[in-house]
């Protein structure tokens, strides 16, 4: 079960990126993802290598998002990439079998496709309004769960999914849910992941 969580250094109020990591993962996270679009290469390595070592502490999978070269550079466990990004089985060449290639899709179309270039898994979404991405494409529960039925590998809904809103998620196949405010702009980031880790295993085993 995916219980994913994105980072947003936005959301954080002075707090420490590593600090509200850990508390995520006191909370059961399952996979981390650095994203920080505002960031300058440096300063995304430098983050990337901070988290990097957390994550390996608690042996929990870390990706980077969209940028494929820096994720071989730190030695992340793989990268998240767009339909508007570096193609899925260019990925895979640059970072090897062994990396975790994950997709965005919208759609079962695209879904297939980036099963077939080598994905281990999909991001699919938007499913809410999400201030994090105002310009995602929408996706229908419907076409959720038609994505799902069409790929033998994990699909995670991301885009609004927090404690009050995963349960809407059941029946859909999905193989839990990835957040960025749920957990990042909590006050307790800890109190936040459990909540919404104990809502998505009702959902997954449903």
């Amino acid at each position: 079960m995916f219980c994913y969580a994105v980072t947003d250094r936005a959301w954080l109020r002075g707090r420490t990126l590593a600090s509200c990591v850990e508390d995520a993962f006191a909370g059961g996270a399952t996979f981390i993802q650095l994203r920080e679009k505002k960031a300058s290469v440096e300063e995304t390595e430098k983050l990337a290598l901070e988290l990097k070592d957390i994550c390996a502490t608690h042996h929990v999978p870390f990706v980077l998002d969209d940028d494929v070269e820096l994720a071989k550079k730190v030695g992340a466990d793989g990268v998240h990439v767009g339909q508007e990004d570096l193609a899925c089985s260019k990925a895979r060449e640059i970072l090897g079998e062994d990396a975790i290639i994950g997709v965005s899709a919208q759609t079962v179309d695209e879904a297939v496709a980036a099963w077939k270039a080598g994905a281990d898994y999909l991001g699919v979404g938007a499913l809410h309004p999400t201030p994090t991405k105002p310009d995602a494409v929408d996706v229908t529960y419907e076409e959720l769960t038609r994505i799902c039925a069409a790929v033998p590998i994990p699909v995670i809904g991301i885009g609004g999914v927090d404690a009050t809103t995963a349960h809407e998620l059941e029946g859909t196949g999905v193989a839990g849910g990835a957040v960025v405010s749920a957990i990042f702009a909590a006050d307790d980031c800890r109190t936040a992941t459990e909540k919404l880790k104990a809502e998505l295993q009702k959902v997954v085993s449903a």
